[in-house]
């Protein structure tokens, strides 16, 4: 048996308009939830048609000239705008019927290329027992029959299977918010190995170690430790007959740990830098979970993804844009002070669920508007726009010269130093465990 998607009532509305409007075929991407039980479908968002498109479309319609390119990149824009719990489920075609043959062949390769493309931008791994179908729909303009089909994404020789679309009212009415804020205070060395002060690629490497500690960290959701096997809900009132959107919302602290275990041994490593990123602020987190008896640890894992992802997307996006503004070639750097995007929430149309963007400090509401129109294809009023926090920033410092033997010497000095501390650590050691043996036969000799 396939799997079921329950769909927002408006969604079918969407497509219906879509297809109206088809010359040959429309593309686009399914948003929502996985969940054990079945997936929720909350947004279908075609993709944004390109300047060039007309001058394409003059010769006869073909699906082999699908830009996937332009696609991939569209899915990887999209999933910055997700809160945690909302992922790119699949993708939609709409085409006519001379098109429908080759329809899934196309939709197949799509869903790969889509989320091999977002699998590279993610600090985190999948769970083993987390859903892997991605659904792959296709409408036909003329007839408006629709075929649900999905692909397991972690198996490239995976085969079609078939899958139920059904429509539902009040999708995410009883759906369950998770916010929290996050202190960030990471420092990241660079390498004086790194070639052409790689930021970006150094900045990855920083916070894929944070990420580890964010895995690690104990979430108090309400004030407590939950196990995770439990149901986020338990205990709390259900209100039955309710179709209006009404989040319930939990609040949580992030507790992160300051120091490894007892058994675990730590190293010290003395390393030439060439200067160090900082990385400073508290972000606003928020994460959506169904309210089919949803368990402790899907809250936890999507509030975790959300933490990571935010501060991962926020780096990209200024890296972007010291690209647009500097150019790529960019080898030697200053003392440099950044402020990253701030992030805000815009609430989906007749959903308790909100999705995000990312503002630069001189971005006008404007700007906000027409990304959110062009990536989302959602209307969306300045006065909606909720910015969530502070500023956070971002700190590039060099080292002001390369190390000179002055400074090498010192680094030599230090290691050396670091080196007899351990050395003495041992010898020390050593020492009480022979006066230790001493005493113990002394004491029972006598």
């Amino acid at each position: 048996m396939g799997r079921t998607y329950l769909v927002e009532e408006s969604i079918g509305q969407y497509l219906t308009e879509l297809s109206t409007k088809v010359k040959p075929y429309v593309t686009g991407l399914l948003i929502g939830q996985c969940s054990p039980q079945r997936d929720y479908v909350v947004r279908a968002v075609r993709t944004p048609p390109k300047e060039q498109q007309q001058e394409e479309s003059l010769g006869p319609p073909k699906l082999a000239a699908l830009d996937e390119e332009w696609i991939t990149t569209h899915a990887s824009q999209v999933s910055r705008m997700l809160p945690g719990g909302l992922l790119v489920l699949g993708v939609f075609m709409i085409a006519t019927p001379e098109l429908a043959k080759d329809g899934q062949n196309a939709l197949r390769k799509l869903i790969f290329s889509v989320e091999k493309s977002l699998s590279k931008r993610r600090l985190w791994k999948p769970a083993e027992e987390e859903v892997s179908d991605r659904a792959a729909l296709q409408i036909c303009s003329a007839t408006k029959k629709v075929v649900c089909r999905t692909y397991d994404v972690q198996d490239p020789k995976s085969s079609a299977k078939p899958a139920d679309w059904k429509y539902q009212s009040a999708l995410t009415a009883s759906w369950v918010a998770l916010g929290c804020t996050v202190n960030v205070n990471i420092h990241i060395p660079l390498l004086a190995t790194s070639p052409n002060h790689d930021l970006e690629k150094n900045t990855k490497n920083g916070l894929n170690r944070w990420s580890k500690q964010i895995e690690d960290s104990v979430f108090l959701i309400n004030g407590q430790v939950k196990d995770e096997d439990t149901e986020l809900l338990e205990g709390q009132k259900k209100f039955r007959g309710n179709t209006q959107p009404s989040t319930q919302f939990s609040d949580v602290k992030v507790l992160t740990q300051l120091c490894q275990g007892a058994s675990a041994r730590s190293t010290a490593t003395v390393q030439v830098c060439s200067g160090s990123i900082n990385l400073r602020g508290a972000v606003k987190c928020r994460a959506y979970i169904h309210g089919n008896k949803p368990k402790v640890k899907e809250a936890i894992q999507a509030l975790k993804r959300d933490i990571i992802n935010t501060l991962s997307d926020r780096c990209e996006i200024l890296f972007e844009d010291l690209i647009l503004n500097e150019g790529p070639q960019k080898k030697n750097f200053g003392r440099e002070y950044h402020v990253l995007p701030q992030r805000l929430f815009v609430p989906i149309a007749g959903s308790s669920v909100m999705l995000s963007d990312y503002k630069f400090g001189d971005e006008a509401a404007g700007e906000i508007q027409e990304r959110f129109m062009e990536m989302l294809d959602q209307p969306v009023q300045a006065e909606d726009m909720h910015i969530a926090e502070d500023i956070s920033t971002v700190d590039f410092c060099p080292v002001t010269d390369s190390p000179s033997d002055t400074q090498q010497a010192q680094l030599t000095k230090a290691t050396l130093l670091l080196k007899l501390q351990q050395n003495m650590g041992l010898v020390v050691a050593a020492a009480v465990a022979v006066l230790a043996s001493i005493f113990s036969f002394n004491y029972f000799s006598d």
